[in-house]
């Protein structure tokens, strides 16, 4: 509903939106029109961060940071972090497996 709320507003291109596991409970049709909505905001100048799992939204960002499970902050620094190379090379195994082949250099 807040989401629904903040899109009805005048669109400025000047806004940060933060997004927490957006596709939770939502159906496969309904991630699509997320996304296309999401992309829309990034279209328009608007920042988008999303925070998921879903490898769906995932392979959809223009970029991604990955800081998986782990409890040191000094491996927040280490992190893959970058722009999508090609999909798949993801699997069904979980992101932080894979995704040293999935980062270009950035």
């Amino acid at each position: 509903m807040k989401l629904s709320l903040e899109l009805s507003k005048r669109d400025t291109g000047r806004t940060l939106y933060i997004l927490d596991e957006p596709t939770t409970g939502l159906h496969f049709k309904d991630i699509d029109l997320l996304l296309s909505v999401l992309h829309r905001l990034r279209d328009a100048g608007n920042t988008v961060v999303v925070i998921e799992h879903n490898l769906d939204v995932i392979k959809t960002a223009d970029w991604i940071i990955d800081l998986g499970p782990r409890e040191e902050m000094a491996a927040a620094a280490s992190s893959p972090r970058g722009r999508p190379r090609t999909w798949p090379p993801w699997t069904r195994a979980s992101p932080a497996d894979t995704c040293a082949t999935c980062w270009e250099k950035g």
